[in-house]
């Protein structure tokens, strides 16, 4: 068993990941900054979950706490980080690129100071299907040239990709990069649209749906996604001498021990479809104010997994009805509807 270093575990991802990581018997350090971007309730009891379990560790601080950070690693000595952590959301960047430079650019130099100073054997890091920008070849494969981001969020991801690169090139640091695609699921975040379409049908108000409904999305549900990480955390690491046996379509670095990896459901979903999931589940049917599309978001998104399974032999596969189906069921049991 191995003692995981994971950022982000009041989080979304990081919650279910730090509990499918403690479900196989590792050690788990959870480092979260409990920031107020949405219902910090929400984040804390995500934490209080974990630390029902024993080799759960809770530690709340800023990833721009360099000293901090280094009294964790010194202290605990983990043997693989997943960074999660980072300031989310397309629109929100918008509006306020200064978290976005804090935390996805100063915090992920930070931690892979740590993986370099710690000698980890394995660092992993979240990226995201927006660095795949103004592409319009899919589904998206992770060889794709990423040069054309649509947002200020999607840049700081890509640019945590380079910054990674060059420190795998420079240091040996065996990296990598996961591309999530439109994750959903119990314990989501608020400011998601199907948290916000759920709340506002319960509350018989309408949902703004944008580009007039003509979106589509990879749905990607969160169990399958963290059990892709889990895997890849398992799987064997960037090397240069994984060059000597080529898997077809790896993304990995003809330089460096360092690849990306897309994570995804692998489907492309309608956004009205996924609608229709919802008003399925809830028995309710929406009221809908059809709207332009929002600055930074891109009309359609689908990842190629061929990499990911040909790694580790898994693929998410969860229908959306099922996903959606066990969304509202956290969300009404969660909220007492």
């Amino acid at each position: 068993m191995q003692k995981i270093f994971i950022t982000g575990t009041a989080g979304f991802i990081g919650f279910h990941l730090a509990q499918n990581l403690l479900d196989r018997g590792h050690d788990v350090i959870g480092f979260d900054g409990i920031t107020d971007y949405y219902d910090v309730s929400l984040k804390q009891r995500r934490h209080q979950i974990l630390k029902e379990n024993p080799r759960f560790t809770a530690i709340e601080g800023r990833l721009e706490d360099f000293d901090l950070l280094e009294q964790v690693f010194n202290q605990h000595k983990p043997d693989v980080i997943v960074h999660l952590a980072a300031q989310a959301g397309v629109r929100y960047s918008i509006d306020h690129p200064r978290s976005y430079v804090d935390s996805n650019l100063i915090g992920s130099f930070n931690i892979m100071e740590m993986a370099k100073q710690f000698q980890v054997a394995h660092l992993l890091m979240a990226s995201t299907s927006s660095v795949y920008g103004a592409n319009t070849d899919m589904p998206f494969d992770e060889n794709q040239p990423t040069k054309h981001q649509m947002s200020f969020y999607a840049a700081t991801k890509k640019a945590n990709e380079a910054m990674a690169h060059s420190y795998a090139h420079i240091h040996g640091i065996p990296t990598t990069m996961f591309r999530f695609f439109t994750v959903y699921g119990p314990w989501g975040r608020p400011d998601m649209a199907l948290f916000k379409f759920t709340r506002a049908m319960l509350a018989g108000e309408p949902i703004d749906v944008y580009n007039h409904g003509k979106m589509q999305r990879d749905f990607t549900f969160v169990t399958d996604l963290v059990e892709g990480i889990a895997r890849l955390i398992n799987a064997v690491p960037p090397s240069p001498e994984a060059r000597h046996e080529p898997i077809e379509g790896d993304s990995l670095s003809p330089v460096a021990p360092w690849r990306a990896v897309n994570i995804g459901n692998g489907d492309t979903v309608e956004l009205m479809d996924y609608i229709k999931a919802l008003e399925a589940a809830l028995g309710i049917e929406a009221k809908k104010n059809m709207m332009e599309i929002q600055q930074g978001d891109v009309p359609a998104t689908l990842a190629s997994n061929d990499l990911l399974k040909a790694l580790t032999g898994f693929t998410p596969s969860t229908p959306v009805q099922d996903g959606v189906a066990a969304f509202v069921a956290w969300y009404k049991s969660h909220y007492n509807h």
